[in-house]
């Protein structure tokens, strides 16, 4: 074989190579062809959607699903970690506050999409750090076989604590909550509260699923948890209902789903198509019609909505505003975390 041939041989695989390496660096810099999502919302109805928008753009979508116990903590911390090298490009919250904290921190990064254009100012960040989409409710499931029609949930709450569950307010929805009850009682309400149902037999749970099966199992009466669960139980034909949790004011709970942007995105362009899906009325439609029953913040055609629906449209409406809390979160979590972490 001449020199000529074998130089030219060797130098094939080089040139592969470099075609390959090429080819990765052009995707990595459009953004086009993978984007990194981390998502704090069940996965049971987070994948459907993921899978659409994959199958509209073409983007793969890796995602990373945070535990029913943890949520949305464990991801919240993971962006921090992340934050001097992202490997993160869009965050899916389950609820707003972390979301607001990581905005704080200057971890999300603006943009004014058509999914954020679609969204009324009371459900969005001024300057697009993040939107908010398909809410659920705070709620108390009832068992029916146990509890009458007529009963005031409330005070049998306060009354037989030992009859009922709360998910661990440490982490999710249920801290939210506790949250706008720190705001509204102050500190020592709160802390004497708690206590005081926790001396009476309150039964504290990991995640408002393990609330909600106990309840529809018939072993308490009652518990907290988010209107997403309850229609969970009443799709099995569990024995219950849900009334909606209601603030010392008279104000209900709605909690938005929130979607963002991470600051330094890897996969920018990408991650704005992912946004702009998550905030269509397509993904809200789909959201209001699944398991979840999530409420549509946005226009939608009404047609396009499941019957049951319509009560937590009106319990959304009665919502109290969830903005200026972020203090008020930092302030309870150091509590809860001396009460469960120490």
């Amino acid at each position: 074989m001449s020199p000529s041939k074998v130089i030219v041989l060797l130098a094939i695989p080089v040139v592969i190579i470099a075609i390959v390496l090429i080819a990765g660096w052009r995707s990595a810099a459009d953004g086009g062809q993978r984007v990194v999502l981390y998502c704090a919302h069940d996965a049971v109805y987070a994948e459907d959607i993921i899978a659409r928008f994959e199958k509209a753009t073409g983007i793969d979508v890796a995602v990373r699903f945070d535990s029913e116990a943890t949520k949305s903590l464990g991801l919240i911390r993971r962006l921090e970690q992340e934050a001097a090298a992202p490997a993160c490009d869009v965050f899916w919250n389950n609820e707003l506050l972390g979301t607001q904290d990581l905005a704080r921190q200057g971890l999300l990064a603006p943009y004014q999409g058509s999914g954020w254009q679609r969204m009324s100012d009371a459900f969005k960040e001024p300057t697009g750090l993040w939107t908010g989409f398909g809410a659920r409710m705070r709620v108390f499931i009832v068992n029916t076989e146990a509890v009458p029609a007529d009963a005031d949930v409330a005070a049998l709450f306060a009354q037989q604590p030992q009859r009922s569950a709360i998910a661990k307010p440490l982490y999710g929805t249920t801290l939210t909550h506790f949250t706008l009850l720190w705001r509204d009682r102050g500190p020592a309400g709160v802390q004497a509260w708690y206590r005081d149902l926790l001396d009476r037999g309150l039964r504290v749970v990991d995640g408002n699923g393990r609330s909600k099966q106990l309840v529809a199992d018939g072993a308490l009466d009652l518990g907290w948890t988010d209107t997403d669960d309850a229609f969970l139980a009443l799709d099995a034909k569990a024995p219950v209902r849900m009334e909606p949790v209601r603030l010392d004011d008279g104000a209900t709970i709605a909690i938005p789903n929130t979607v963002a942007i991470i600051t330094g995105a890897p996969h920018r362009a990408a991650a704005e198509q992912l946004v702009d899906f998550l905030l269509s009325q397509q993904v809200e439609v789909a959201l209001a019609n699944g398991p979840s029953r999530q409420v549509p913040l946005g226009p939608v055609d009404p047609s396009e909505l499941p019957e049951e629906l319509r009560p937590l449209q009106a319990w959304a409406a009665e919502g109290t505003p969830l903005d200026g809390l972020i203090d008020h979160r930092a302030a309870c979590i150091e509590w809860l975390q001396s009460e469960y972490l120490d």
